[in-house]
This record gives structure tokens, sequence and C-alpha cells, in this order.
């Protein structure tokens, strides 16, 4: 049997929202979203993590943290690991684009790319993306490696895994868990979406 990679990609915790900071926005978490932060580490410790790496985003390291400290290891952070939009002056929850119809959402439902923030190639996106998390496997054979990154992040590696057309295409909690196994032979399964029972009552 081929060694198994366990990829586990969990989206960020919430973060503080910014708008028009005039420079590039990176939020650090709200207190809720440090709670959630807590919570996750509290949920994952007690299982066989390897290795932790993080976006370069503060509200994906903030989110890392308490993991890494409550296992005893260090945060890699990881270029690639990067949401679409880092060059954005905004941070504006997705949750509040849908509630209040943004132009934002409705541009981010239909995919017009050339449109959004930055003018970012999805295609291209999807190809690092793919590539951050392929070297992640390469470099951790039989491990269990925790990814703390953004939800355009896990659309897009988890989308390519099922062949899917679209970028964009569920909403990951904050401070959600998606697993993935992976496989020296090249064999991608997904095995959990959107795991969020260790955030009940946070």
């Amino acid at each position: 049997m081929s060694p198994v990679v366990q990829l586990l990609l969990v989206r960020h915790a919430e973060p503080e929202r910014i708008e028009g900071a005039g420079v590039p926005a990176d939020p650090v978490l709200t207190d809720a979203g440090r709670r959630q932060a807590v919570a996750l580490a509290a949920w994952l410790a007690v299982e066989p993590i390897d290795h932790v790496v993080s976006s370069p985003l503060r509200r994906s390291v903030e989110t890392a943290a308490p993991l890494a400290g409550a296992l005893g290891l260090d945060v890699e952070v990881v270029e690639g690991l990067a949401e679409w939009d880092r060059e954005s002056d905004s941070y504006i929850p997705v949750e509040e684009l849908r509630e209040t119809k943004d132009e934002r959402w409705q541009l981010m439902v239909e995919e017009r790319w050339e449109e959004m923030a930055g003018g970012v190639d999805p295609a291209g996106f999807r190809a690092g993306v793919t590539a951050t998390a392929e070297d992640l496997i390469a470099r951790f054979p039989s491990r269990r490696v925790v990814a703390v990154c953004h939800g355009g992040v896990i659309n897009a590696y988890l989308g390519g895994v099922l062949g899917l057309t679209r970028v964009l295409w569920f909403h990951p909690e904050y401070a959600s868990i998606s697993r993935v196994a992976a496989s020296a032979s090249g064999i991608r399964s997904i095995v959990s979406l959107n795991e969020t029972g260790h955030l009940r009552g946070v």
C-alpha cells in the first residue's frame, strides 16, 4: 500500500473588517476569531499532527498559532497558501457581502475574475495553489499536515481534486477543517468537507 499523507486544510478564523485601507489589507483576528482558533487547537491537538503550515497573512498565522503551541511545533509560513485577493485594500467578510447583496459578492458568484480586486487569473491561481499543496504532500510522506489558509485556496485545490471547472464552488466556514488523503501513487481523496463540530458553543 502506498504511503498516505493526511492533509488538513483549515480556513482561518474570523478576522476584523477592513475597508479602503490604501494598502493591502491584512487584518488580525476578532475576539470571536481567537476563540475559534483556541477551539480548533483543542480539537486537533489530540490527533498525531506532524507539521503545521500557514499562509503568510496574519489571520492565518494567528489561527495556526494556538494549535502549533499545543503541539509543541513551529508554524511554517508558506507563501503559496495566500489568498487570491491578498493585494486588496479591503477585507469584507463574504458573509456580509452576501447578506448585503454587495456587487463584490455577485462578482464572486459569477466568477467574473477580470472585475475582481487585483484582476487575478483563476487558472494561474488554481495552478499555484495545487502546486503548493502537492509540494506539501511530497515533502511529508506518511505524515499528517495542517495547512491554515483561506476559503479561495481551499476551493481551488479541492475543486481541482474533484475535477470541477469552477474555482469558487462552496463556502468554507471560519476555522473549518477539510481533509484530503493523498497517496504516493497520485490518488487524492476528499475525506471530509467543512467540519465545524469543534465550533459548537464558540
